[in-house]
Order: structure tokens, then C-alpha cells, then sequence
């Protein structure tokens, strides 16, 4: 019964990992969304003030929310 409770073990941790991955994914693609709505919302002089235009975050807003930039 050694092998049995070893698997047990390493299926539960495999799980645990595999959930904590995807809630961690999900954690990202809402604060990828979040991110997107703010500079949405930004003004057309704040946006100045760090070097973008409407356009680039029109284009950026219109991406799906898992298009995450650091993954590329």
C-alpha cells in the first residue's frame, strides 16, 4: 500500500498545483482587464503625460483580456 498513498499524495499535489495556476491566471486576466479600463478612462493630457495617445489605447482596450503582453 507504500505506492497507493504516494500516488494519492502526488495526484493531490498535482491538483493543488493545477488550481492554484489557474486561479492565479485568472488573478492576472483581471488585472490585465482592470489595467486597460483605467487608462481607458484616463485623460487625453494624462495620457500625454506618460507618452501615449488615444489611439494606442484605444488599440490596447480592444485587446482580449487574455492577450498578456508579458507572455509573448
Amino acid at each position: 500500500m507504500k505506492g497507493h498513498s504516494s500516488s494519492t499524495l502526488h495526484l493531490k499535489t498535482t491538483r493543488h498545483d493545477l488550481f492554484g495556476t489557474l486561479a492565479q491566471q485568472i488573478a492576472r486576466w483581471r488585472l490585465l482587464y482592470r489595467q486597460r479600463q483605467e487608462l481607458a478612462s484616463m485623460s487625453d493630457e494624462a495620457l500625454h503625460d506618460i507618452g501615449l495617445s488615444r489611439a494606442d489605447i484605444l488599440q490596447e482596450v480592444e485587446r482580449p483580456f487574455w492577450d498578456d503582453p508579458l507572455k509573448k
